[in-house]
């Protein structure tokens, strides 16, 4: 989730402050009252867990929408609304966050890479390109380096790159405290974001957040974003897109082109003027714009 060049800055804000029978037990609402397509919630049970996905639009090839650190499917919901017309937009609160279940004990991202796996499967989804953001960008990384069937491409926003960052243990604590209150998160956001939120924005990032299992935090600063795939990624065969916002900064061009671009074959990058790490939220129509130009590339 963290830059090297960027980590600096991050420290000083935040410091002031596999698959198993699977079932499909619940689904929410189809439309809006003015007969637009509405998000689904579903409950899928995963490797003993209860996970909740939003689900939106019917055509394939899907886009399977990961979210980073903090956040939960619905921050997907702004960029899938102008997606979904034209693909089925599945987006699942990981485990820990969100209203999926906070009871597990091994957050590791290779087994978060089954649960996405996992989830495809019970959907019954055949084609669809993986869309991560920041840690879930990592996730898609790890499961797009499998060459599962039906994968078409990877659309990483702002990913954390495959190569560890080392982080001082102090400075992980600093970066879990911050994560723990609505006053560490305000000035986290000022790091995050670069675009002003809506104060309901703002508010959703701050409960999605807190409501997020502390195992599930402490298990990304301590192992999750120093985990190495470097040579992992080089599996991937799929047409590969990096979208990133020229303000982020968590992940910048840079570095995404040195850690990920010099891995991937064939790597393309997407630069969004002005737009910090939360681009689903601070600039969904810039996004949307970003992912269709991407799929266009994937065959």
């Amino acid at each position: 989730m963290f830059s090297v060049n960027r980590r600096n800055l991050l420290a000083q804000a935040l410091t002031l402050a596999i698959l198993q029978p699977l079932s499909i037990a619940m689904a929410q609402s189809s439309r809006n009252t003015d007969n637009t397509m509405a998000f689904l919630n579903r409950k899928l049970h995963v490797d003993g867990l209860e996970f909740n996905v939003r689900d939106i639009g019917v055509k394939e090839p899907a886009l399977v929408f990961i979210h980073y650190m903090g956040g939960a499917g619905r921050t997907w919901d702004l960029v899938a609304e102008r997606l979904s017309e034209r693909h089925r937009c599945v987006a699942p609160d990981l485990r820990g966050w969100g209203e999926s279940d906070k009871n597990a004990t091994n957050y590791d991202l290779n087994t978060q890479a089954d649960d996405i796996a996992a989830i495809i499967q019970s959907l019954g989804i055949s084609q669809y390109i993986l869309v991560g953001q920041s840690m879930g960008g990592k996730i898609a990384q790890i499961l797009g380096a499998r060459r599962p069937s039906g994968l078409k491409g990877l659309v990483l926003v702002a990913p954390a790159p495959p190569t560890p960052m080392e982080v001082p243990q102090e400075q992980k604590d600093a970066y879990l405290k911050s994560y723990l209150s609505a006053e560490g998160l305000e000035t986290a956001l000022t790091v995050l974001t670069h675009r002003q939120l809506s104060a309901e924005l703002r508010q959703q990032v701050i409960d999605d957040t807190l409501r997020g299992a502390v195992a599930a935090k402490r298990a990304w600063f301590d192992k999750g974003m120093s985990l190495d795939i470097r040579d992992l990624v080089a599996n991937i065969n799929v047409p590969t897109t990096v979208i990133v916002g020229d303000a982020d900064k968590v992940e910048n061009e840079p570095g995404l082109r040195r850690e990920l671009g010099s891995r991937i074959k064939g790597t393309e990058f997407i630069i969004l003027p002005g737009v910090g790490h939360l681009s689903p939220l601070e600039a969904p129509d810039e996004l949307a714009a970003a992912i269709t130009t991407a799929i266009a590339r994937t065959p």
